[in-house]
């Protein structure tokens, strides 16, 4: 009994060291070591993790603006510092836009009460717009939305007035930025963009309720489309390209309404930067591009033309899926071809001559031919087709 629960703990301990070298058991007690197996069982590790452990945040994610954000803007001692933090918020979380824009204008509100607090928000604004990678999009949204709902309006002017002459700065060194070099060009590329996204975004109620775009920048981007083309290096063409992609068929149709024909100009002066220029064979490539989009209504296709009865006259395509016709001598012809009657017609007379022969050689007449009656009625593919090709050539020997 005193050997059994002796034992017994050793048999059902769930944890145990492994033995060390003085506690093997010698080997030539056999008998004892089956009687007493050594059962090694790993250590528990002890988990580190915690419910109240603080929240993970992805690398690079910054989740000051959040908390400082629930918490209002007491926890920012400038503006500047409040307005950059969103800032970089909207640039790491564009989606967040529609949800929070509201009650950050609220608080500028608030903030914002002097020219130079506006001065300071419009350049902030304008830095991040044009130095980070794709914040022009979000950042013409955002200055929409702020010149709407910005209360200030000092002597100096709004919040878009302001911004339209910030943006003028840039515009009046066009020229020497276009011929700059590559750091000067970039940065002047990056403007070009947002003033693109600026001209879609950027909205002016009328007096009459109604919204219109900023006539300004309409005239300012076709200057600065001047100089991007005046000096046709590669990353200049590649940004003439972007803008004209992203605005083009809105100022075409801007320019149509005044009458005016800037897009055709446009477009002749990138075909002879493709002739003349010695621009890269890809840059030229995506000129070329740019031109067959801009004849294909930039890609817009309009409802009225669906329901249009299609003609030769008004579709290229109209011939696309005719069938294609052979004449005796083996010259293909289709409805396009100017002879289409006189070929046809002679294709039809051509086929007179085995009237009563359905296309697999069948005799319709009920007469009876010797040699067809030995045909089985369902012919190899193979042969069929040779039988075809010989009766075509017969007749075509026959003419001659």
């Amino acid at each position: 009994m005193s050997d059994g629960f002796d034992r017994a703990p050793e048999q059902t301990r769930p944890l145990r060291a492994p033995p060390s070298p003085q506690d093997k058991i010698p080997p030539q007690n056999s008998e004892s070591a089956m009687a007493k197996p050594q059962v090694v069982v790993a250590p528990v590790l002890m988990s580190k993790l915690s419910a109240n452990a603080p929240e993970f945040y992805p690398s690079g994610y910054s989740s000051n603006y959040t908390e400082s954000y629930e918490d209002g803007c007491e926890d920012y001692p400038t503006l500047s510092e409040y307005v950059q933090d969103f800032l970089n918020h909207l640039t790491e979380q564009p989606g967040s836009f529609e949800t929070e824009i509201e009650q950050f204008a609220e608080t500028l509100n608030g903030w914002v009460t002097t020219d130079d607090a506006l001065q300071e928000l419009v350049e902030l604004i304008y830095q991040q717009a044009t130095s980070i990678p794709n914040f022009s999009y979000m950042g013409a949204r955002l200055c929409n939305y702020l010149s709407h709902h910005l209360t200030i309006s000092p002597q100096s002017g709004n919040f878009r007035q302001l911004l339209l002459q910030r943006c003028r700065t840039e515009y009046e060194v066009k020229d020497q930025a276009a011929k700059g070099d590559e750091v000067t060009r970039k940065r002047f590329h990056a403007f070009v963009l947002f003033l693109g996204e600026l001209y879609l975004n950027l909205e002016i109620k009328g007096t009459n309720g109604q919204v219109t775009r900023a006539d300004i920048l309409q005239v300012g981007l076709r200057e600065l489309l001047n100089a991007l083309f005046s000096n046709p290096v590669d990353d200049n063409l590649i940004c003439a390209v972007k803008l004209l992609k992203l605005t083009g068929s809105v100022l075409e149709d801007a320019w149509k309404e005044k009458g005016k024909t800037d897009m055709e100009e446009i477009i002749q002066r990138i075909e002879n930067v493709v002739l003349d220029a010695n621009c890269s064979r890809d840059v030229k490539q995506m000129l070329l591009k740019l031109v067959e989009l801009r004849s294909s209504n930039w890609g817009r296709v309009h409802a009225t033309s669906t329901y249009r009865e299609a003609t030769p006259e008004n579709d290229p395509n109209y011939f696309m899926n005719e069938p294609t016709f052979y004449t005796s001598d083996g010259v293909p012809f289709t409805a396009a071809d100017p002879d289409y009657q006189e070929k046809y017609q002679e294709l039809l007379e051509r086929e007179d001559f085995f009237p009563d022969y359905e296309e697999n050689g069948t005799d319709l007449s009920g007469g009876g031919d010797p040699y067809l009656d030995d045909i089985d009625d369902e012919m190899d593919p193979e042969i069929e087709e040779a039988y075809e090709k010989f009766c075509l050539e017969s007749e075509r020997k026959r003419k001659q």
